[in-house]
């Protein structure tokens, strides 16, 4: 038996963080369907506290899917949950802002990615140029929630 797989992050705003990541990555946000969550709510299925509008659409409150518009990479949720960010994540994103690049060029590349990212709301962290045999050096960075990933 084969699975897909789908990363999930537990965060704050999930709508919110969503919308970042999909501009970050080149994604898409998943429509829901305003019309199967209405149905939902007055079948008694779901309660109107379970839901919310964000950028005129009626969604789920507590989630919000993006996805890669070429359908190569697996989705990613973002799941509301009450408590805060609390240690380092043990699981991270490389984005590959780089790939193919090395050496001065590389680190340019990946300069000029991390001004963007920092200008839509993301923390650098630090710079890390690793010794040989691991030479490609990366930056690690924090999405606004404080999720770390590393632009490589």
């Amino acid at each position: 038996m084969s699975y897909t797989v789908q990363v999930t992050f537990d965060c704050a705003d999930p709508h919110g963080l969503a919308e970042w990541w999909a501009e970050t990555l080149g994604w898409q946000v998943e429509a829901q369907d305003a019309a199967f969550i209405r149905q939902m709510v007055e079948a008694g299925h779901a309660s109107e506290d379970e839901t919310t509008v964000h950028r005129g659409s009626l969604v789920w409150r507590t989630g919000a899917p993006i996805v890669d518009p070429e359908g190569a990479a697996p989705r990613i949720l973002f799941q509301q949950v009450p408590e805060g960010k609390s240690g380092k994540n043990r699981v991270h994103l490389d984005v590959r802002a780089a790939p193919g690049l090395s050496g001065d060029e590389r680190m340019a590349a990946l300069e000029t990615e991390c001004h963007r990212l920092v200008a839509l709301g993301a923390s650098r962290l630090r710079r890390e140029e690793p010794a040989p045999p691991m030479s490609d050096g990366f930056i690690v960075m924090a999405d606004p929630e404080g999720n770390e990933f590393c632009l490589d």
